[in-house]
């Protein structure tokens, strides 16, 4: 695996790999009619110990969320399969990982290629903000390049058991009964039988789809459509003076001329930078979005020359439907990648790792036919933990990029110190971060005041247009 080592930095946080008890002694087939306790059963009542083999699942993708997935579901006793039809995926993607990625899932640091401690926010009249004031001398931000990272966790799970195919998903034949198998349906590339590959088929008892925002798992159970965005990103090598001014800073833009819904970004990778933007509303001006915000940053990337070009769909809020019967959905193929930051990496792979768990924990590792209600604990401890911040982040989005005036005040916001601690600390650790009343009052405040002052600029700019 191609990797670029970096000097670790002194005091990075390296919190152990979560545990979890994936074994229940409570006996599935106990009832207490008598009392009207709730009873958490780890095995549904129907679901017959599996004779001489241990229980199948088939991982489609193999990006964030499918590799974690079958690297959990692998070290739980599952016989574990991953079907990914393009090894060296470059998805068009920031690459920007929280600090508690790298601790929750071990990543060797080897793999982020910058670690950014400063970021600026520039406004539509090219006003910029700085942030990253409060961050501790051990924090950072995470750039890592997609092809790398997703190698890395499928490596992972290979070595911890689980089967990876190189091949590419086409359909699957539902089972008739509820103990039936799925039939996969798949063309497999082994580098024998040319670009054409070989169709196969595969008999599972469980699919987990993380294959993407286009995903053919999710049209297998009818999941539904939804609202997505176009992300393009070009990854440029710029000379190494302008190299070291993106060192450990990473740059966000917004306006209606890099995007209408959505913002612009400069992000450093290893010896290059990844420019993008997206947008929901406006896909067909994508371009045009895009050499707005090459244009924003031109002195910065002067003399860069663009080594790579990709386009990708990027899910803009969860599928109406995210499980069918062994069927789920993880990552982009469910739908998480947050509004306003775009985020979906992190989620993706806590998504992955949060459905193997839930299905090694209903088969008893491995040893028990499991069924929707062990699937749905995962969905269910998903939506209580996560779906807060998604709405949030909504509301967010469509407050402050509405308008440009409306980012001008956003920008102005994020220059306020309580502002950055907050979603630092919220975003790095992904927990509420605590706040105090008395700033919390100070924000709203002044956060009313931001969105008076945008209007009153937006009516302003509508007289002068008349």
């Amino acid at each position: 695996m191609a990797s670029f080592t970096l000097k670790s930095f002194t005091g990075l946080r390296q919190s152990s790999t979560e545990q979890t008890n994936f074994i229940s002694n409570v006996p599935s087939s106990l009832s207490l009619p008598q009392r009207r306790t709730s009873l958490r059963v780890t095995a549904s009542r129907a679901s017959p110990n599996l004779a001489n083999r241990k229980l199948r699942v088939a991982v489609i993708g193999g990006g964030p969320a499918g590799g974690a997935a079958a690297e959990t579901l692998a070290q739980g006793g599952i016989e574990t399969i991953l079907i990914e039809r393009k090894m060296d995926n470059c998805k068009p993607c920031g690459g920007a990982i929280p600090l508690c990625m790298v601790g929750e899932f071990n990543l060797p640091l080897d793999i982020i290629d910058r670690r950014v401690t400063k970021m600026k926010m520039i406004s539509p009249s090219n006003i910029a903000v700085d942030i990253g004031r409060t961050l501790k001398e051990h924090e950072y931000i995470g750039m890592v390049r997609r092809e790398v990272l997703d190698q890395c966790l499928r490596e992972r799970a290979e070595k911890s058991g689980a089967t990876v195919i190189n091949g590419l998903f086409l359909k699957m034949d539902l089972p008739e009964n509820w103990d039936t198998p799925y039939v996969l349906h798949y063309t497999e590339y082994d580098g024998k039988t040319g670009a054409t590959g070989q169709k196969k088929t595969m008999e599972v008892d469980a699919v987990i789809g993380a294959d993407g925002a286009n995903s053919r798992v999710a049209k297998s159970i009818g999941a539904g459509d939804y609202d997505y965005a176009i992300a393009f990103q070009e990854r440029i090598r710029i000379p190494d003076d302008k190299m070291t001014y993106y060192e450990d800073l990473a740059e966000m833009y917004v306006g209606d001329d890099v995007s209408p819904d959505f913002y612009g970004w400069v992000f450093p990778k290893c010896d290059h930078v990844a420019v993008g933007t997206g947008t929901v509303t406006h896909k067909g001006d994508i371009k045009k979005f895009q050499l707005a915000t090459r244009n924003r940053a031109k002195d910065k990337i002067l003399g860069g020359k663009i080594i790579r070009v990709e386009a990708h769909p990027i899910p803009e809020h969860p599928r109406p439907r995210r499980l069918s019967k062994r069927v789920a959905l993880v990552g982009d193929a469910a739908g998480y990648v947050t509004k306003c930051s775009g985020e979906g990496i992190y989620f993706a792979a806590k998504s992955g790792r949060m459905c193997a768990e839930a299905i090694v924990e209903g088969s008893q590792n491995g040893k028990k036919m499991i069924d929707e209600s062990d699937l749905r604990k995962y969905l269910e401890k998903w939506d209580k933990t996560y779906l807060p911040t998604y709405r949030v982040l909504d509301v967010l989005q469509k407050v402050f990029y509405r308008s440009n005036p409306a980012r001008e005040a956003f920008v102005e916001m994020c220059g306020d110190e309580y502002v950055q601690k907050m979603t630092f600390d919220s975003y790095l650790y992904k927990r509420v971060a605590p706040g105090s009343p008395l700033e919390d009052l100070k924000l709203a405040v002044n956060t009313i005041g931001s969105v008076f002052r945008a209007n009153a600029l937006r009516r302003e700019i509508e007289k002068l247009n008349v």
